[in-house]
């Protein structure tokens, strides 16, 4: 399994080519495409992250002491979004999740292109993801 930092880097490397936001979106898109099925018995209101413009599911599943997410949302641009946090985070320890950075969201641009409620929506999924984190860390 790739470690957080080079999960990270995979996806600058992804991003480093394209010229504008519409190839950007439409990468998003496609990631967004490669989650696994969210599981319907957790498309419950505890699951939902507030604060998001469209309605996103993130839940989390400790296996060996790492942890696993599940994500979902109902627009395709917001799916691409957790889609790459759930790449970077996905089966790691909880410790190595909270200690992380994100360098790659400001090397990729989300923070510039994307719109204030999406920047918002971002933002409050990570904190999500955090929380989890934080709260399963020995």
């Amino acid at each position: 399994m790739k470690t957080i930092s080079e999960a990270q880097s995979e996806i600058m490397e992804e991003f480093a080519d394209l010229t504008d936001w519409e190839e950007r979106f439409q990468v998003l898109i496609e990631l967004g495409e490669s989650l696994p099925k969210y599981p319907e018995e957790k498309k419950k209101d505890e699951f939902l992250v507030p604060g998001c413009q469209s309605r996103v599911w993130i839940a989390p599943e400790m296996i060996d002491g790492n942890l696993h997410f599940y994500a979902d949302s109902d627009t395709s641009l917001t799916k691409g979004l957790i889609a790459i946090l759930v790449k970077v985070f996905s089966g790691h320890n909880p410790e190595e999740i909270a200690k992380s950075s994100l360098e790659f969201i400001e090397t990729i641009g989300l923070q510039k292109f994307l719109s204030i409620s999406r920047r918002n929506g971002l933002h409050n999924m990570i904190n999500i993801l955090m929380d989890y984190a934080k709260n399963n860390s020995t």
